[in-house]
């Protein structure tokens, strides 16, 4: 293991006090004392994620159509199971067991489309600011894009703080939920695919 990115930090040692950075930002959704925890040593190897060893070992891959709410012939659309405090919190998945560095190209090609016609297919819910997407990747091998909705005119949960405050924020109400859900993939549906929300 290299130390290249690692030797500037402060391993097994007392935390320092927080200056500046995001707990400074007006989006930060916390107010008071922080504490950064102690950084602990690397571990490796790291341990394996859902789905490391093949599709046999993943989660997507057992139940495809699991929590979808829309699908095709290639991709779902999926919740996590449980309703958000913002509006839509949603997981988009190849059928196909992939990550991002081995998407086939011809599913690559169809993925910034498909990006683009989810974000307006929740834009079409109305009261939406904005759509964040992001991949992060560090639970499950099986590459999942997070679509996250911010409502309109809280600006306070602008950015990268937005998906902190819908862990903190009261939940929708489930049948609120389950409705914003089925709106987004009949607006998605329109274009093609499957409905799989009731």
């Amino acid at each position: 293991m290299t130390d290249r990115f690692l030797a500037h930090l402060p391993i097994g040692e007392p935390p320092v006090p927080f200056e500046g950075g995001i707990p400074g930002w007006e989006i930060f959704p916390f107010e008071g004392d922080l504490l950064v925890k102690t950084l602990e040593p690397p571990v490796v190897p790291e341990p394996a994620r859902s789905g490391e060893s093949g599709p046999e070992d993943c989660s997507v891959c057992r139940d495809p159509t699991g929590q979808a709410i829309w699908s095709d012939e290639r991709w779902v659309l999926r919740h996590l199971g449980e309703p958000s405090a913002i509006p839509v919190v949603l997981l988009l998945c190849p059928r196909g067991h992939y990550d991002f560095d081995d998407l086939p190209a011809g599913l690559a090609a169809e993925l910034g489309p498909l990006q683009q016609r989810i974000e307006r297919a929740i834009h079409a819910l109305g009261g939406i600011a904005r759509v964040h997407i992001s991949k992060v990747g560090d639970g499950a091998r099986h590459l999942h894009w997070w679509f996250v909705a911010r409502p309109s005119g809280l600006t306070q949960l602008r950015g990268s703080c937005l998906v902190m405050w819908d862990d903190v924020l009261p939940k929708q109400p489930e049948a609120q939920w389950r409705s914003v859900l089925r709106e987004v993939a009949l607006n998605l549906a329109a274009d093609g695919g499957t409905v799989h929300i009731p």
